[in-house]
């Protein structure tokens, strides 16, 4: 006796039209996250950019936005990966109701809407509150490097600069003469039907990369002039405070000074790995649920001035300050410190580097006395017990599910300002999966 099969008939015709609900099982990430946008977000920012009545009707923003941030969710953020998912995943089809939108579609309503898309992360953050999923009791706030869209190889130093921009100029002028030799040439060869003017195409390429080098060579110039006009007291100051005597900045940029080509507001960045062209992404984290509850990017190195902004933002985003906040050794500072304490939060940072398996940071350079060394005896004297402990398994796990899991791991927009609410549109997307995870 043969085996009786289940059918497999790939021609069968269905009598009656599916449902986008019947598409993946109920309860699935794709059903809250398609439902928290036509219910819970308040879409009026969006909406409100459509008020012309001819032309042939756009996709709904509703969708678009679910779209979008259903995406950003399963670590799709390219517009093209985006459009192949909409024909070829069933829970993205869940999700837009059988909507097709390109990726020309879906590049530009991301580009038209990104300050309204990342203003939805207050929004999510309050349906994180009301869930219960935000204590504000103690929260830990970290930074991560993450990698531009440009190629640290497409960068400039100023000294370099220097030297390119003469050796160009020559080279562009000798074959500027070159060029008017061989037109006088060819004039009294083939006649005068030419201009005279036209360059070969050699010539112009030297020279638009000449006029790149000048153009950068001209910012990081006024980047230095401004420098030197705002912060020569305060560079003398810190350099007092050294042992050594300050110079005041010389309003000439350095000759080790970058500038990219590619995205000229993104910087070189130290990471454990190497060197990275890229921006330094923050977030402040609830420890109840590893909510962000703010986010920031600069294109700065390091951490420090980060923190109390990020504080002020939370109350900002939610009204409340944190009881708790820790961070790492990279926020350490007096100022800092002092910020806190007048904001009434119970501080954990670390005066130093935290060696494996030791109960507290290192004291590292903090003076007897000071805001800083009275910290680390705060810390060191509860050792384990101390709140210190939670930063690690509070911000840092963060960083790992949106750059190891969902594989961000390179902004796909350029320009300090869009890299800034494309970061936070990440930020607002992991939100979103805790909310449906655990609301």
């Amino acid at each position: 006796m043969s085996k009786v099969f289940r059918a497999w008939d790939v021609d069968e015709v269905w009598l009656f039209p599916a449902s986008v609900q019947d598409f993946v099982p109920p309860g699935h990430i794709a059903h809250l996250i398609r439902e928290t946008v036509r219910e819970g977000l308040d879409l009026r920012a969006i909406l409100s950019q459509y008020d012309e009545e001819r032309g042939y009707p756009p996709y709904h923003p509703g969708m678009m936005t679910a779209l979008l941030l259903y995406a950003y969710s399963q670590g799709i953020y390219s517009s093209r990966r985006i459009d192949r998912a909409c024909h070829e995943r069933i829970d993205f089809m869940a999700v837009t109701g059988l909507s097709y939108p390109d990726f020309r579609t879906i590049s530009e309503f991301r580009k038209r809407h990104l300050g309204a898309l990342s203003g939805l992360f207050v929004q999510v953050l309050g349906l994180c509150r009301k869930a219960g999923l935000v204590k504000l009791g103690h929260v830990a706030l970290d930074g991560t490097k993450i990698k531009a869209n440009a190629s640290k190889h497409k960068a400039m130093s100023y000294g370099r600069m220097r030297g390119a921009e003469e050796k160009l100029a020559a080279e562009v002028a000798g074959w500027m003469k070159k060029a008017a030799a061989q037109d006088a040439a060819e004039d009294r060869q083939h006649g005068g039907e030419r201009r005279g003017d036209e360059l070969p195409d050699w010539v112009a390429n030297k020279e638009r990369r000449l006029a790149k080098i000048r153009e950068a060579k001209a910012a990081l110039e006024a980047e230095a002039q401004a420098a030197a006009g705002q912060g020569a007291g305060e560079d003398s100051e810190v350099a007092a405070k050294r042992g050594r005597k300050g110079q005041p900045p010389s309003g000439v940029p350095e000759d080790n000074a970058q500038r990219n080509f590619t995205d000229p507001e993104s910087r070189i960045m130290k990471t454990k790995d190497g060197f990275i062209q890229g921006y330094n992404a923050q977030a402040v984290v609830d420890a109840e649920h590893q909510i962000i509850v703010s986010c920031d990017l600069t294109n700065q190195g390091t951490d420090s001035a980060q923190l109390l902004p990020l504080i002020d933002q939370i109350k900002a985003n939610t009204e409340v300050l944190p009881k708790q906040v820790s961070a790492d050794a990279g926020y350490a500072s007096d100022a800092n410190l002092k910020g806190l304490e007048e904001r009434e939060i119970d501080g954990f940072v670390a005066a130093g580097r935290q060696k494996h398996g030791t109960a507290a940071p290192a004291a590292g350079k903090a003076k007897e006395g000071s805001r800083l060394a009275a910290m680390a005896q705060k810390i060191a004297g509860q050792g384990y017990d101390s709140p210190y402990r939670l930063r690690k398994q509070t911000v840092e796990p963060v960083f790992g599910q949106i750059k190891q899991a969902r594989g961000f791991r390179q902004f796909l927009l350029r320009g300090l300002d869009k890299v800034k609410q494309e970061w936070v549109l990440v930020c607002t997307a992991h939100n979103l999966l805790k909310l449906t995870a655990f609301g």
